[in-house]
């Protein structure tokens, strides 16, 4: 049975694109279109899809009220963001994360970008996704799971702790898994955090913004050349690698590099990992949360190789998409296998506070 898929958009010509991508893929349909968040409420209110595509700036009702007026009535409703690559749109995409869409796709600039591979492979694959991993959780609830989940005690802060570094990985729904995360992790935590989100440029400068304003321990868009601190979380940028570097007085630095995407990510977290390998943290906490395919599971292997690892993997039922933290668990290597309401603690029980 196809899934059925709502498109909202205030464009004819985009609607048809988006409808005609949807319809092109067996597993997928989209009869309904609506041209505001006004009309998308009255279909939403009667009717139940399996997703939703919706635009960012349409008249009468964007995509951001929309997705507050779902939440005030308590309507469910998978929501794909279509986002151009505007300061303002990456500011409202991060936004409507918090009012529960699950992800983003950007929006193409003209026709040709609208009719071009990238895009449709961008939506087709976020979709098929997300509806994989649903259908694994239901199977994982129907029969026993492959990956043990170990249970977390809730335990007060703890001080010391020795010299340890958190590097956290995520891609699909990362943006929404980080607000429940980040923002439970103390200003004083004895550790700093380097975190790559597959992301565009530009959007990773407003995620990280809206994070810092909405948590206590400082989050920034990393810079080359910051010396890492504790209690700060660095952001990859969008568009560019990020290592960690030891310079000879021993702090670590940022260094970010122009190299062709691995894979075709840019950011890539396995590049973050697998520069820690000449780190000088006496344990590097490995944090892999939701998102496609399998970054960051060569790095951390191969990480595992020279340094002293705890890795902290999400929990399938909790993942938007459960891809990178599948890929790593499957390997034997992870210690704590937790929902995603669960990893800031877990990750403050391992590396305590200042």
């Amino acid at each position: 049975m196809k899934k059925n898929i709502l498109v909202v958009d205030d464009s004819a010509l985009m609607r048809k694109v988006i409808c005609d991508i949807i319809n092109s893929e067996s597993k997928f349909q989209a009869k309904d279109v609506c041209r505001d968040g006004v009309e998308a409420y009255e279909k939403l209110k009667t009717t139940q899809y399996d997703g939703v595509v919706l635009d960012v700036n349409m008249p009468r009702m964007g995509g951001l009220e929309l997705l507050e007026k779902l939440q005030q009535d308590k309507i469910k409703a998978n929501v794909i963001m279509v986002s151009t690559l505007t300061t303002k749109d990456a500011e409202i995409t991060m936004l409507a994360m918090e009012r529960g869409a699950i992800d983003f796709v950007t929006k193409p600039t003209n026709i040709i970008e609208a009719k071009g591979i990238d895009f449709r492979n961008r939506l087709i694959s976020v979709l098929e996704a997300v509806y994989q991993t649903r259908s694994q959780v239901r199977r994982m609830q129907n029969f026993s799971a492959t990956v043990s989940q170990k249970p977390v005690t809730p335990t007060k802060l703890q001080k010391g702790f020795g010299n340890k570094l958190v590097a956290l990985a995520c891609s699909t729904g990362g943006p929404k898994a980080l607000q429940s995360v980040i923002p439970y992790l103390p200003k004083d935590m004895n550790a700093p955090m380097v975190l790559v989100q597959h992301m565009p440029q530009g959007f990773t400068k407003s995620m990280a913004d809206r994070l810092n304003e909405i948590s206590p321990i400082r989050v920034k868009e990393a810079e080359h050349g910051d010396v890492l601190e504790k209690g700060c979380v660095y952001v990859a940028p969008g568009g560019k690698h990020m290592r960690i570097t030891r310079n000879r007085d021993g702090r670590h630095v940022v260094t970010l590099s122009d190299e062709p995407a691995i894979g075709g990510l840019k950011p890539c977290a396995d590049i973050m990992y697998e520069s820690l390998r000449d780190c000088g943290y006496d344990e590097v906490t490995c944090v892999v949360l939701t998102g496609m395919g399998a970054d960051g599971t060569k790095g951390i292997l191969s990480l595992r190789e020279k340094k002293d690892l705890y890795v902290i993997s999400q929990s399938a039922e909790t993942c938007v998409v459960y891809g990178m933290p599948k890929s790593i668990a499957e390997t034997g290597v992870v210690d704590s296998v937790v929902p995603l309401a669960e990893v800031a603690q877990t990750i403050i029980k391992n590396v305590g506070v200042q």
